[in-house]
């Protein structure tokens, strides 16, 4: 089953994550996203917080749609969602500080020691990327 928007309150959701300095890292990327996106947020199957929606559609005729930015503060890591990937942000990643992570996950301990100005510009960038018009087509998001 396809994850998809719920009604959810994301207040609600954070208050009950552990440990507390994972709850800590989650208020503090809940207040950067809001400042990011301008938007608040909702949540996005039962622990994914999402911010604005785009659509993609691969080459295969799959299509959805998915948060624009978007974290799930999990047990082991707090994850960032970059739909458009970490390869594109090498660079910015290079000097954000202590993370792992996969195709499109950015993986990240504690966000007390990562630089939040470089993390903001990484979710800038990644926000302006997959709301062009043109993202997510062709088999390019999603």
């Amino acid at each position: 089953m396809p994850t998809t928007w719920t009604d959810a309150d994301p207040l609600t959701f954070l208050a009950k994550v552990t440990p507390a300095g994972r709850r800590r890292d989650a208020q503090t990327l809940l207040d950067l996203m809001r400042e990011v996106t301008g938007l608040e947020p909702r949540m996005f199957g039962p622990s994914i917080l999402g911010f604005g929606e785009y659509a993609y559609q691969y080459a295969s005729g799959h299509s959805g749609i998915a948060p624009a930015a978007s974290f799930s503060p999990r047990k082991a890591a707090t994850v960032v969602y970059l739909a458009d990937g970490l390869e594109a942000h090498a660079a910015a990643l290079a000097r954000l500080g202590p993370h792992s992570g996969g195709t499109g996950c950015l993986y990240i301990k504690d966000l007390s020691k990562v630089d939040l100005a470089v993390l903001t510009g990484i979710l800038r960038a990644s926000l302006k990327t997959v709301t062009a018009e043109t993202f997510g087509k062709h088999g390019q998001g999603g």
